[in-house]
C-alpha cells in the first residue's frame, strides 16, 4: 500500500456515531441537565466503542435517577473520601473499594456519593480520583489529637470526615510509640485512639455514643498490628473480648435491621435477632423462628424455636441445623448479611437432632425471669423485633461497669 492509499482508506471509514443518536437508541433524552457541559468529553473519543461506552454511562445514570456530574475541571476540587460499612456500600451501589473487613471507601463529590459511571464520563481512572480525594483530605487534616479527660484521644476536626482519616495512616500511626494502638470510628465525625492500657476507656466512649443515639458507622473497635489495620480480634481471656464481641453483634444487627426494609414481604417473615449471654457472660446472637410461616433466617449463633402460638420449644445452635437434612433452605438474593429462607418447620423429632443451648423448660424459665423481660429500646442501635435481649441469662454479664447500661444488652440489675 502506497503512502497516499493510507489517507484514502481512512476517508472511507464509517463516520463516528453522534451523541444524540446514541442516547435516542437507549431511550435517554438529549436534554438532560448538565449534559451540554460534558459533551466535549464525548467528542474527544475517536473510536465508536468508546463513544458507545460513554453513552452507556449516561443511560445508566438516567435509569438509576442519578444526576450527571460537573465537568472534571470543576468537580476535581470537591472530592473527599469517606468510609462506610460494607453492607451500606453494597446496598447503595455507588463506586466503592474495600478498605478492611467490614468497611469500604467511597468518594464524595460535594454532597453526592460518586457513582462508577462518573469515572467514564470524566475519562478518569479510579486510582487517580481516589488519590486526589485523599490529598484534599490530607490538606484539611492539620491539628493534633485532643486528649479527653478519660485519657483517650479524639481527632480535632469533627467535620464529618474524621473516620475517613483512617485512610491517612500518617495522621494517627505515630500517636503511641512502641505501644499497641486501638482506634474507633463509632460515627463519621469521630475518630478515637488509645493505647492498649486504656482500651476500656475507649469502649466506654463508644458506649456513651450508643446511649446518645448517634448514627453509627462501626461500633466494634479497630487495632493496628504492625502496619496492618483490622477489626480488633480480642480473644478470651482478654478482659474486653466480651464487650468487643457484643459491639460486633450490634453492628450485624444494625445491618439486618436495615436489610429488612428491602426484603420482599412475600418471601416470609424476617427472623428477629437479639443478643443473649451464656452463664460465663459470652454474648451470642439469637434468631427467633416461629412455626406457621416461612422464615428468612440470618447466620446467628443460636435459633429460638417457638410454636405458632408462641410456646417455647428449644434454643439450639444454628450450626447444627444441617443435621435436619429434610429441611432445605434457599439463600435469599439480598445485599449484606446472608439469609436463608425456610418454608417448613422442624418436627419434634427433627429438633431433637440439634445441639441444645436451652430446652423448652429452660427457655420458658429464662423468659419468666424478671430481669430478662425486654428492656426499653435504646435510642441506638435497634436490635430487631425481640426488644433486644429478652433471653439474656440473669447475672451473667462480664461487661465492665463502664459499659453497663450502655445499650449493649440486658445487664445485671445491680
Amino acid at each position: 500500500m502506497g503512502f497516499f492509499d493510507r489517507f484514502r482508506s481512512r476517508a472511507e471509514e464509517a463516520p463516528l456515531p453522534g451523541l444524540a443518536a446514541l442516547l435516542e437508541a437507549r431511550g435517554v433524552p438529549s436534554s438532560l441537565p448538565g449534559l451540554e457541559g460534558l459533551a466535549s468529553g464525548f467528542e474527544a473519543h475517536r473510536k465508536p466503542e468508546e463513544r458507545e461506552a460513554w453513552a452507556d454511562a449516561v443511560a445508566e445514570l438516567h435509569q438509576q435517577g442519578l444526576p450527571l456530574p460537573e465537568p472534571w475541571i470543576d468537580a476535581q476540587d470537591h472530592l473527599l473520601p469517606e468510609l462506610v460499612p460494607a453492607w451500606q456500600a453494597e446496598r447503595e451501589g455507588r463506586w466503592s473499594r474495600g478498605f478492611i473487613d467490614g468497611l469500604r471507601q467511597r468518594i464524595r463529590v460535594g454532597e453526592v456519593v460518586m457513582p462508577s459511571a462518573w469515572l467514564k464520563l470524566w475519562d478518569q481512572p479510579a486510582d487517580d480520583v481516589l488519590e486526589l480525594a485523599l490529598d484534599h483530605l490530607r490538606h484539611r487534616s492539620g491539628g493534633a489529637f485532643e486528649r479527653l479527660p478519660s485519657g483517650i484521644y479524639r481527632g480535632p476536626w469533627r467535620d464529618g470526615f474524621d473516620a475517613a482519616r483512617l485512610l491517612l495512616p500518617e495522621i494517627w500511626h505515630g500517636l503511641f510509640k512502641d505501644q499497641h494502638p486501638f482506634l474507633a470510628i463509632p460515627a463519621a465525625d469521630t475518630l478515637l485512639a488509645t493505647p492498649q492500657i486504656l482500651l476500656p476507656k475507649l469502649m466506654d466512649e463508644v458506649g456513651r455514643m450508643i446511649q446518645a443515639g448517634r448514627p453509627a458507622l462501626q461500633l466494634a473497635v479497630l487495632e493496628r498490628i504492625d502496619d496492618k489495620l483490622m477489626t480488633a480480634r480480642l480473644q478470651d481471656p482478654h478482659p474486653m473480648s466480651a464487650p468487643q464481641r457484643e459491639l460486633k453483634h450490634l453492628d450485624l444487627i444494625e445491618a439486618l435491621r436495615i436489610q429488612e426494609k428491602d426484603l420482599d414481604p412475600a418471601l416470609g417473615r424476617p427472623a428477629s435477632v437479639a443478643i443473649v449471654k451464656t452463664t460465663q457472660g459470652k454474648p451470642l446472637t439469637l434468631a427467633s423462628w416461629e412455626a406457621g410461616t416461612p422464615v428468612l433466617l440470618p447466620e446467628t449463633d443460636l435459633i429460638a424455636f417457638s410454636a405458632a402460638n408462641g410456646e417455647p420449644l428449644a434454643i439450639c445452635w444454628r450450626q447444627t441445623l444441617p443435621r435436619i437434612q429434610e429441611l432445605r433452605g434457599e439463600a435469599v438474593a439480598i445485599w449484606g448479611p446472608r439469609r436463608v429462607r425456610y418454608e417448613g418447620f422442624p418436627t419434634e423429632e427433627q429438633l431433637s437432632r440439634l445441639e441444645r443451648f436451652a430446652t423448652a423448660e429452660q427457655m420458658r424459665a429464662m423468659l419468666a425471669q424478671p430481669g430478662n423481660r425486654p428492656a426499653p429500646a435504646a435510642p441506638r442501635p435497634a436490635t430487631g423485633g425481640t426488644g433486644g435481649n429478652a433471653l439474656s441469662s440473669p447475672g451473667a454479664t462480664t461487661l465492665p461497669r463502664h459499659l453497663q447500661g450502655a445499650g449493649l444488652g440486658v445487664q445485671d440489675p445491680e
